[in-house]
């Protein structure tokens, strides 16, 4: 689940400096533009995987000696 999210993660991470950068959503592009269902789900997934990697931010570190 923790790859699977970091994959979402970048994804979106790449897809915000497309935009930033050069106007172009790429999520969008593919599947059919920023309303089409696909896209909505691409985007929420985003989202959901965003969110879940907060734990990474929050979480406890484990000491391996």
């Amino acid at each position: 689940m923790d790859k699977l999210a970091l994959v979402l993660v970048i994804i979106g991470a790449i897809n915000w400096g497309l935009i930033g950068f050069f106007q172009f959503d790429l999520v969008a592009a593919i599947f059919g533009g920023q309303t089409a269902a696909l896209s909505r789900i691409i985007y929420g997934l985003v989202g959901l995987a965003g969110l879940y990697s907060i734990k990474f931010l929050v979480g406890e570190r484990r000491v391996d000696s």
